[in-house]
């Protein structure tokens, strides 16, 4: 039996029943851009990891964009 996992994206709280990598995640909410990275759990999680990082319940996960400027 598959338990919810409850997890905040973005500031949204979200419950999944399904195990979702990270790499499934930003993909399903159509985050393209080379230029963010994802925050997970207070830490940078590198690219590398995403496919085989799946949610846990009580996950906090934050797209921050890298902006530049002058």
């Amino acid at each position: 039996m598959n338990y919810p996992k409850y997890f905040q994206f973005n500031g949204n709280k979200y419950c999944t029943y399904n195990e979702i990598s990270l790499l499934d995640l930003v993909q399903y909410f159509n985050y393209n851009s080379p230029l963010f990275v994802l925050e997970y759990n207070n830490f940078i999680c590198n690219k590398n990891k995403w496919k085989n990082t799946f949610i846990k319940n009580n996950d906090i996960l934050e797209i921050v964009t890298i902006v530049g400027g002058g």
